[in-house]
């Protein structure tokens, strides 16, 4: 028998956002430059009347396909806390209030408690990254993200020797999430890495896509991404990160360990028990099941970044 897991959590309280695009502003030149536990609000500032983030800078390193339109990336999800058809989250994610919003921090770190969304996003430089992104049901997109580097973020905790692992955990309310009345998953949603996985330059903090703040169904305010994993490992709008010595559960992992492992990078050549991982299709331009499958790649085309990681791991067994 499973032990609920209760993190303590308390959901936000006031301010419902727009219906869909839910804008917020996520910087103020009111917060200190340094990362400084808060249980205070800060100054809020003008919300753009546009959602548009600002100063954006463009990365190098981005995928050169064809990208997603935003409608396509704002109205197909997986976001089982919404409903688990493709479009539930775009059409029941307008209840979730994400301001104010604060993470807390636990764990093996040196700076740990309680922070605002401005105290995490205020020191960062935005910068845009198009990512494939891989879901395990065959079908992928390709998505510009807006954000900055999860290894920042990690880095200004200053984890300890003891922390071998990040965990992840998503808001959990069924006030504002109509998904978790029902006992899909063990709620709340749980994703984790090893250290070296998040310390990775590919891991990526996202808070927008195509230059606009996330919205609500694309995990708002602050999700991660993690490209080269098939996407349930990019956990969404985070209220916890706890660093430990051990492995940490995962949501899907925990609901099904013969087909979802800890590691889940994408590997054409594991099967899922229940259909093949080695074709996908690009979602966009009709139903999905017109579209033509194309090969997938190992670790989505992200081996040359990441392969080093598993050095000696058996990604058979480890899956």
């Amino acid at each position: 028998m499973r032990k609920r897991f209760d993190i303590g959590i308390k959901p936000s309280e006031i301010t419902p956002e727009s219906a869909f695009l839910n804008r917020r502003v996520f910087l103020s030149a009111a917060v200190a430059a340094g990362l400084v536990p808060s249980i205070m609000s800060c100054e809020a500032a003008t919300i753009p009347a546009n959602g548009e983030l600002t100063d954006v800078k463009k990365w190098p390193g981005s995928a050169t396909e064809k990208a997603n339109t935003f409608e396509e990336i704002a109205s197909y999800n997986n976001y089982y806390e919404f409903g688990t058809g493709k479009g539930d989250p775009a059409e029941n994610a307008h209840t979730l209030k994400t301001s104010p919003w604060s993470v807390q921090v636990s764990g093996a770190a040196a700076k740990t408690g309680t922070f605002t969304l401005e105290d995490i996003l205020q020191p960062h430089a935005l910068e845009e990254r198009i990512y494939r992104l891989r879901c395990v049901e065959a079908w992928s997109m390709v998505i510009p993200w807006v954000g900055f580097p999860l290894a920042d973020l990690v880095k200004r905790f200053e984890p300890t020797s003891q922390a071998k692992y990040v965990q992840f955990l998503t808001l959990n309310d069924r006030t504002q999430m109509p998904g978790v009345r029902y006992p899909v998953l063990e709620w709340p949603y749980r994703e984790g890495l090893t250290i070296a996985e998040a310390m990775n330059p590919l891991a990526f903090v996202a808070v927008g896509l195509y230059g606009k703040v996330l919205p609500n169904q694309n995990g708002a305010p602050i999700r991660v991404v993690l490209p080269w994993k098939y996407g349930f490992k990019s956990a969404k709008s985070i209220v916890r990160i706890h660093f430990t010595d051990t492995q940490p559960q995962t949501s899907w992992n925990m609901a099904a360990p013969n087909e979802y492992g800890f590691y889940s990078n994408v590997n054409p050549e594991v099967d899922h028990p229940r259909w093949s991982q080695a074709t996908e299709r690009r979602l966009g331009g009709g139903g999905l099941r017109s579209l033509a499958r194309i090969p997938t790649q190992m670790f989505n085309g992200y081996g040359e970044q990441v392969a080093s990681l598993y050095t000696g791991l058996d990604l058979a067994k480890n899956y």
